[in-house]
């Protein structure tokens, strides 16, 4: 820093420098307003005085739009370069070195032109600076857009845009088209008539979305860039199937289409009613759920194809989810419990009607478990074990009375299996043939009942160990096997090509045989990479110790395991 400075007064008294050059041939050719800031900014720069845009604006009394637009017409001469126009800071550059000096015009070359301009901008009530005059007529000097062309292009914004009509957006529109190679007034209309072509049909996508407002040419362009993949007709049908969203959902569905290879109205119809059914299973399963679901689509990929391709109906599915809110499922616990009903053979609306009153009847019974011995998870394992006392002949006052009597206990629901296995093995199945109990039997029942509890406690821990040993095990050998490169990505393309059959399969059958074949592929692909790893698919299945239990301690019907080591 400098150990001195100027005084204010010094520096009033200075004068500022206008290099010849600038008076000679760019001031004959600037408005009044345009010579006034750009002499006002160079004062600015030799004085350093802390004055910034806005405020400069004002003090020469010029809207501060017409002043930054002032600095465009300056950048374009090449006097000076805007760094940064929010806020506006610009670097005044020397004048000899200008390359974008206005060319000197002829009015009277332009009359005709300047006649019909104005004709057509009090249209959109909207009157030239002589600045922006002077940027069209400098425009159409230095590119080869022909003035009837250009003409054409101010006669489609005008009908457009009405009075927000920009000079600087004709220009921009205009060079666009130039940079297009279209300059005759024959390509310009042929471009316009394009967009007039597309005009209604765009309206009308507008309307059907909700949207109110006028078309932009962003919106033509993307129209135009959906065209290239698929039909209009197919747009359309894209537009009444949202029915309400933005260009870019619609967007997004456009490309969906295009995603499934479809192009046509006709297939584009087909694949989105479809679509739609499966949107209406997604959303009345997540409704019913609790589930607050905005884009179907992920729900559609992932699950709701699987559905509908194995049997399930709405009513199926809504019933289903009824009994998956009581307890307490989301969208993916929904699923697997799907998984498990069709593995079963429970498919047919019959079937799963039976399946949901089975259940409903189950989980009623629990509730009175808990009106009892207090809270007890709601689970699948809990209404399987109550599923089999009912299948024991069990009424429902036997299983109170198994409620009442392990009602201290910290698990109810294995002491009441406890109890109720020993009256089956008695054939005690009425309330009144259940053995009286003395204080004596009392305090063995309940010495029993703690006994049973630690026993369960070692039970569930010997089950345990063994199973996590076996899962352990495969863990191990998957995970050494996904550091090779080869098998890893042999089970990507598997896991992809099997979730691509299955849409293939829904939406497009013509892709399937493709897609099998490259399943195939990959899975001869990861045969070969485990039999250079020396490993097997037998090493990927768990060896557990019971193969009846699968180291559990239950059987699939509910009934308890004989595989545990007796004492």
């Amino acid at each position: 820093m400098a150990f001195g400075s100027f005084s204010k007064d010094f520096t009033e008294n200075l004068f500022t420098s206008v290099e010849n050059r600038f008076i000679t041939k760019y001031l004959p050719e600037a408005s009044g307003d345009a010579v006034r800031v750009y002499l006002f900014g160079l004062y600015l720069c030799a004085t350093k005085e802390d004055l910034d845009a806005e405020n400069t604006a004002k003090l020469l009394h010029i809207p501060y739009p017409s002043f930054v637009e002032i600095y465009d017409f300056w950048e374009e001469c090449g006097l000076v370069q805007v760094l940064s126009r929010d806020p506006l800071y610009v670097e005044y550059l020397p004048v000899s070195a200008a390359v974008g000096k206005p060319k000197p015009l002829r009015p009277e070359k332009y009359a005709d032109f300047n006649r019909a301009l104005f004709k057509l901008l009090q249209r959109a009530g909207k009157d030239l600076k002589p600045y922006e005059q002077q940027r069209i007529l400098e425009f159409l000097e230095n590119d080869p857009m022909e003035p009837e062309a250009f003409l054409l292009v101010v006669e489609y914004y005008v009908k457009k845009q009405g009075g927000k009509l920009t000079v600087a957006h004709l220009l921009n529109a205009a060079a666009k088209l130039v940079r297009e190679h279209k300059y005759t007034y024959e390509q310009v209309e042929a471009e316009y008539a394009d967009y007039r072509a597309n005009e209604q049909e765009l309206s009308r996508i507008l309307q059907l979305l909700g949207i109110r407002r006028r078309l932009t040419d962003a919106d033509y362009e993307l129209y135009a860039s959906w065209l290239a993949d698929v039909d209009a007709g197919a747009v359309s049908a894209c537009a009444e199937t949202l029915k309400k969203g933005s260009m870019d959902t619609l967007g997004q569905l456009v490309a969906e289409l295009k995603q499934h290879g479809i192009r046509t109205e006709e297939d584009a119809r087909a694949y989105l009613k479809q679509r739609g059914i499966l949107a209406s299973a997604v959303f009345k399963v997540a409704q019913k759920l609790g589930v607050k679901v905005q884009n179907p689509r992920p729900y559609i990929e992932d699950h709701a194809a699987k559905w509908l391709k194995r049997g399930y109906d709405e009513e199926s599915l809504v019933m289903v989810a009824a009994v998956a809110l009581r307890l307490s499922y989301g969208i993916s616990e929904f699923d697997a419990l799907l998984d498990k009903l069709y593995a079963a053979g429970i498919v047919s609306t019959e079937q799963v009607k039976e399946y949901c009153a089975a259940r409903t009847k189950q989980l009623r019974t629990l509730q009175s478990i808990q009106s009892v011995c207090g809270v007890i998870k709601k689970s699948e394992s809990a209404l399987d074990t109550i599923a089999a006392w009912s299948a024991w002949g069990f009424s429902d006052a036997m299983i109170a009375e198994a409620a009442k009597r392990s009602s201290n206990a910290s698990s109810p629901i294995p002491y009441m299996n406890k109890l109720l296995t020993e009256w089956k093995n008695a054939g005690v199945f009425t309330p009144s043939a259940i053995p009286a109990e003395g204080p004596a039997a009392k305090v063995r029942s309940e010495l029993a009942a703690a006994s049973a509890i630690d026993e369960r406690a070692v039970r569930e821990n010997y089950y345990r160990s063994h199973r996590e040993a076996a899962l352990k095990k495969v863990a191990r050998v998957k995970e050494n096997a996904l550091r090779d490169r080869e098998f890893a990505e042999a089970e990507r393309d598997i896991r992809t090509c099997e979730r691509e059959l299955a849409k293939a399969e829904l939406y497009d059958p013509a892709r399937a045989p493709g897609l099998r074949e490259a399943l195939e592929a990959a899975k001869k692909h990861r045969a070969d990479a485990m039999l250079r790893l020396n490993i097997s698919e037998e090493d990927f299945v768990p060896v557990f110790t019971c193969k009846k239990c699968s180291d559990t301690g239950f059987l699939p019907d509910g009934h308890i395991c004989d595989c545990y080591p007796s004492s």
